[in-house]
């Protein structure tokens, strides 16, 4: 059985269509990565997936059970199964890396201060940060240190799944390497289901068991999946939909041929 499902989801903000009639599943144990332009609805499909947005049409369920026949209590204790890594760590400006790493034992739990303690250090140090960076503020941070450290606090609850926003926006390659390396790692030795929102073609090459490529509604006809690629790394690498080789190849030539049409 499939851990999330979305069964023919649409999402509308106001007179824009984002997401179309979109079917996917998320596999228990598995690191599905979800690509595709910017505007394309990456994001939104993870913050769906959480419940963090509804769908306008269709549903979505999380261990074949669809999340609209939940209750509110439910709901919010089925969501401490998630981890969500943002884009930019989005962490607590005025609070500290440990204070960040334990906000959620803290306002969820009622785990002993000590024990969080160790939990906080424990999970630093599965990202390769020491004890040291505690005390610190996020503004003392690179910004790979705060990428960890978001992952730090994802991992402090001990989630079945962990949703990743562009891990490995805005770091140089080695330090996007470290992150794609803590994202294997983290599969391996916690056994977590991973979705990964990105760009990044070698994090998709090193991370993923499947992929999904998502395409503008704009750029497709009314009857066409918004679901362009599914399969996995090694066949979207292969993939000659030019759709899908543009993409993942970066050519930008018929693109903005496109685009000068307009």
């Amino acid at each position: 059985m499939s851990l999330i499902e979305l069964h023919n989801v649409t999402r509308i903000f106001g007179p824009q269509t984002v997401l179309r009639d979109v079917t996917l599943r998320v596999r228990r144990g598995e690191t599905l990565a979800v690509i595709g332009e910017s505007g394309c609805g990456k994001s939104v499909t993870m913050k769906l997936m959480m419940d963090l947005l509804q769908p306008t049409a269709g549903e979505v369920l999380w261990d074949g059970r669809p999340v609209r026949e939940r209750n509110d209590r439910e709901i919010a204790r089925e969501r401490l199964r998630f981890g969500y890594v943002f884009q930019m760590a989005a962490l607590f400006d005025s609070m500290t890396v440990f204070e960040n790493v334990a906000f959620g034992l803290r306002q969820n739990t009622k785990t002993p201060e000590e024990q969080i303690r160790q939990i906080v250090v424990d999970r630093l140090r599965d990202v390769g940060l020491t004890a040291g960076v505690c005390e610190k503020k996020p503004a003392e941070l690179s910004g790979g240190m705060r990428k960890r450290v978001g992952l730090a606090r994802a991992l402090a609850m001990d989630p079945e799944v962990v949703l990743y926003d562009e891990p490995t926006t805005g770091l140089d390659p080695i330090m996007s390497d470290v992150i794609n390396e803590l994202i294997l790692q983290t599969r391996t030795t916690r056994n977590i289901t991973s979705v990964v929102v990105t760009h990044d073609m070698q994090t998709v090459r090193k991370v993923a068991d499947r992929v999904v490529m998502l395409f503008p509604i704009s750029r497709l006809r009314p009857d066409e999946s918004q679901i362009v690629f599914e399969g996995t790394a090694e066949e979207a690498f292969a993939c000659e939909d030019p759709r899908v080789h543009q993409f993942i190849r970066g050519e930008a030539r018929e693109r903005l041929h496109e685009l000068a049409a307009a």
